[in-house]
């Protein structure tokens, strides 16, 4: 469920019109409902009830430091996976305590930042980096919390571009080799093993490959702790996918994910992570965009918009499907459309959608690509000199500019020109 609904004919973000803000801001633009995300992390809260947990919101989704004090100050915490994620979630006001680190290929230095700032653990992926941080730990007079993640060469089956724990995959640590690299863990003076990290994948539409993983985490965990490891928390990840085609099947519930949790997990008296980003972000943003021409092309016509790959990228990348709808209702019984949706940038690649039904659509026009708020513009850049579009929160009936769209001169001045030329 979402907060962008139709009144009297015109797509609303919660109490504000959507072409308001589109006078106000230009096009295009991503806007954020404030009531999505918080309905959306406080179902996953709800989900654990009764257990000892904390939801980390997965900030690589969505991490505008307004998103993010958002859902910092209704309870959640934060997984970071850059030193710069971190200063967001700290610049937000999240407590260290609250903050976990995934990733990789952490840095000394980002160790460092995280070990001064304060963090609730480390998520190790590598015997490298896990003697690299009780270096630093170590130099620095202090004791490092650590999960390490764990590979369990479990299917998500998802998309290859974003399944993370198969043995191909280039993350965490084979969990055949789990017992051993914790026995080294205990002998490193930086570092104190508190529990199990592990995550397959995102955009999971099943829960079995969840059950799958975390039956080996339950039986990873027993046999840590007959070794003597003090295993009190696990980190389940996140991955619970949303609908992007309003007409296929939901994905499960986070109430059934919950549940789901308990059964598999639940006899071992850990406290429980989760890590959600796009199943909080995704349904909570729009992208909004104006139609420049609409183009007669060679058996289909082109609805040519302002907005481009490389302001959302999924398409381009994933071969995503985002639904796209006119901001003005189409009336009951107007004539449909075929129309493949492109952007003005120099690239073949740079379509979002082929044949999709809409209403006949002109110059000026409005249209709005639904379920963008994960990964959208987190991912955007400046390809072919675009300035980054605006980001807009909305409250009720209020809206905000959350991120502005840079002038040309801000983004020409960020170059440097040699002296020799």
């Amino acid at each position: 469920m979402d907060h962008f609904l139709y009144r009297d004919g015109a797509l609303h973000a919660e109490d504000v019109p959507i072409s308001e803000i589109a006078a106000a801001v230009g096009t295009p633009f991503y806007v954020y409902s404030s009531a999505t995300l918080l309905r959306h992390f406080r179902l996953f809260d709800e989900a654990l009830a009764g257990t000892d947990h904390l939801v980390c919101y997965a900030m690589k989704a969505l991490s505008n430091l307004a998103v993010v004090k958002l859902l910092g100050e209704a309870g959640a915490g934060m997984d970071v996976v850059s030193g710069g994620e971190y200063r967001r979630a700290r610049a937000a006001g999240v407590p260290g305590e609250r903050i976990v680190f995934s990733g990789v290929g952490k840095t000394r230095d980002e160790m460092c930042l995280a070990l001064e700032g304060g963090i609730r653990q480390f998520n190790v992926e590598s015997e490298p980096e896990m003697r690299a941080l009780s270096e630093v730990a170590e130099s620095m007079g202090v004791v490092a919390p650590v999960t390490v993640r764990v590979n369990p060469d479990v299917d998500a089956k998802t998309h290859e571009k974003i399944s993370t724990g198969k043995a191909e995959n280039k993350f965490g640590i084979p969990i055949a080799r789990a017992r051993e690299v914790y026995a080294e863990i205990a002998g490193l003076p930086g570092l104190k093993a508190i529990g199990i990290d592990v995550h397959i994948g995102s955009q999971l539409t099943d829960l079995e490959p969840f059950r799958l993983a975390y039956q080996k985490v339950a039986e990873l965990t027993e046999a840590l702790r007959a070794d003597g490891h003090d295993i009190r928390r696990l980190d389940l990840g996140g991955g619970l996918g949303i609908p992007y085609e309003r007409s296929n099947e939901a994905p499960p519930l986070p109430l059934e994910y919950g549940q789901m949790v308990r059964e598999v997990v639940g006899h071992l008296g850990c406290e429980i992570e989760i890590e959600p980003g796009r199943l909080i972000a995704g349904n909570a943003g729009l992208l909004v965009a104006g139609v420049i021409y609409v183009k007669q092309g060679e058996g289909r016509e082109f609805l040519i918009a302002d907005a481009a790959m490389n302001d959302l990228i999924r398409p381009a990348m994933y071969d995503a499907w985002h639904d796209i709808v006119p901001v003005r209702e189409a009336e009951a019984g107007a004539v449909m459309t075929p129309y493949d949706i492109v952007g003005p940038v120099c690239e073949s690649g740079d379509t979002f959608a082929k044949g999709r039904m809409l209403p006949a659509l002109g110059e000026g026009d409005l249209i709005a690509f639904r379920s963008a708020g994960a990964y959208g513009a987190v991912m955007a850049s400046e390809y072919n000199s675009r300035p980054l579009i605006p980001e807009v929160l909305v409250n009720g009936d209020q809206f905000a500019v959350i991120r502005r769209r840079p002038t040309f001169d801000e983004m020409l001045n960020r170059d440097t020109i040699p002296k020799w030329l």
